[in-house]
């Protein structure tokens, strides 16, 4: 299993073209994401594939539905050899432990991730949908209740990483999209940070897309974010 702690989304529709992407890249030096969109269209298959080129896999499909369901999905990710899930933490606590109590805890069992709030979320947002308090004092709470229920960790905003590590300590995983190199676009995401911004905050793992998947050299572009990490 790499050591590197950045992981390149693969925010692909086809199959095709995700594998053509992983080929530009190395496993041991990045692992990589497989989200809602290409697993849909390409199934458990696209997940082997990788695995066959040798990189670790976080299979982000944010699992949110009633424990028994959860569970169940679960542990179907888990047989596919995943090196990292998640489920959302609005699932609540129940459906939290349901995912632990289906893939076990030892050793060669994925890392079980909670989403907090997705980094795209802004106060306006947040109120809109009827919560109540700030962006920072969910994310807490809702951190404090996956470590509560077993999970190894969070998906949260960088801007939460130092907040989260002073309350759950380093061994709670905190893994961060809405990485932004320097002089790269915003996008759709709005709690944004720099891979040595997101590092020296607490970060363990680094969620980074079309940064590196639109580069005309992606792996060029690998490398200079693991010289700004440096």
């Amino acid at each position: 299993m790499t050591q590197s702690n950045i992981i390149v989304a693969l925010d692909y529709p086809d199959a095709n073209s995700a594998l053509a992407m992983a080929e530009q890249l190395d496993p041991a030096r990045c692992k990589l994401k497989v989200g809602k969109e290409l697993f849909t269209r390409s199934g458990p298959e696209i997940v082997k594939n990788l695995q066959q080129e040798g990189f670790d896999i976080f299979l982000d499909l944010k699992y949110h539905d009633i424990p028994n369901t959860v569970g169940k999905a679960c542990a179907a990710a888990a047989d596919l050899g995943v090196w990292m899930m998640n489920v959302h933490t609005l699932g609540g606590p129940a459906m939290m432990s349901a995912a632990r109590e289906a893939i076990g805890s030892h050793h060669d069992a994925p890392l079980l991730i909670g989403v907090t709030l997705l980094t795209s979320m802004d106060q306006q947002t947040f109120e809109a949908i009827g919560l109540q308090g700030t962006i920072p004092e969910t994310v807490l709470r809702l951190a404090v209740m996956a470590a509560d229920n077993g999970l190894d960790g969070v998906v949260c905003s960088a801007h939460e990483t130092a907040m989260l590590k002073a309350e759950l300590g380093s061994q709670f995983q905190l893994v961060t999209p809405g990485i932004r190199p320097s002089g790269s676009t915003k996008g759709d995401q709005h709690r944004i940070m720099t891979p040595a911004q997101a590092i020296k905050a607490g970060s363990h793992y680094l969620v980074i897309g079309r940064p590196i998947t639109s580069a005309a050299d992606p792996i060029q572009k690998l490398t200079e974010i693991e010289n700004e990490l440096r």
